[in-house]
């Protein structure tokens, strides 16, 4: 389920909250969910595609700052190497937190704090959530977001956001998955049209009340939250969507969106 790929050997070096320039606490809270952040770009390599190219903009700075978190592969160093190029060949300024084996910042509070953009890959979001906890990145991520920091992420890293969702954290068949941060309410689904397990499974579980209702992504599509309001669906290609899942008389109730196409990066 997971996006794939990167670490330059170089880390992240310490900042202090002392000395950094937060958002005005007055900024909305955004959280945009993607299905999927980078394109294939030659050689193993990665490009930002339309969607992720959208939240960038929605910054509102022509170089934003841009912190990069894929606990959920165990930070890979390959997907921090292809994130960092890709980000940067997108004019962000991009730096990372890792948690294995340390954490990569003496303060991830004052480095996550200081970004416009926290963007979390995919993987287990299981073990995301166990890591997350053990060092106390939750309520750093509230504070960001209540700050104005926009959060974003695709596969776990748009699940993470939720009470909870579908997961193949813990082996080939989908289960339910009950430990997210709750900064959205409801439940989520990513790979809606690409894997075909995921819909049927999706709605059972909410059918019978294992998950709460929620929202579900094709690849390709993206929903923007302000606050918990979701206010637009986005897309990169025709024929992809959002949905609107919620339980009525036992039974799953799909409403598909209409999603607003997003003009080719390439």
């Amino acid at each position: 389920m997971a996006e794939r790929g990167a670490n330059p050997s170089e880390q992240t070096g310490p900042m202090s909250s002392q000395t950094q320039t937060a958002p005005e606490p007055t900024a909305s809270r955004r959280i945009v969910l993607l299905g999927g952040a980078f394109r294939p770009d030659g050689a193993g390599g990665w490009r930002a595609g339309p969607l992720l190219r959208y939240v960038l903009a929605l910054t509102g700075r022509p170089a934003p700052r841009v912190c990069v978190i894929n606990t959920a592969t165990g930070d890979d160093p390959a997907y921090y190497m292809r994130a960092y190029a890709a980000l940067n060949g997108a004019g962000a300024r991009t730096s990372h937190l890792a948690l294995f084996p340390m954490p990569s910042s003496l303060d991830p509070a004052g480095l996550l704090l200081d970004q416009d953009l926290i963007l979390v890959g995919g993987g287990s979001v299981a073990n995301l959530a166990s890591v997350w906890a053990t060092h106390g990145v939750g309520p750093i991520l509230r504070q960001a977001w209540e700050s104005g920091v926009i959060l974003s992420g695709s596969s776990a890293g748009a699940l993470c956001w939720f009470e909870g969702g579908t997961t193949d954290s813990f082996g080939f068949e989908l289960q339910p998955f009950n430990a997210g941060l709750g900064l959205l309410p409801g439940s989520y689904c990513p790979h809606y049209d690409t894997e075909e397990r995921r819909r049927p499974t999706y709605h059972r579980l909410v059918a019978e009340g294992t998950l709460p209702g929620g929202w579900a992504l094709d690849d390709g599509a993206a929903l923007r939250f302000e606050g918990t309001e979701m206010v637009e669906a986005v897309c990169d290609r025709d024929g992809v969507y959002a949905y609107r899942v919620t339980a009525e008389d036992g039974r799953a109730v799909e409403t598909r969106l209409e999603a607003r196409r997003l003009p080719d990066a390439d």
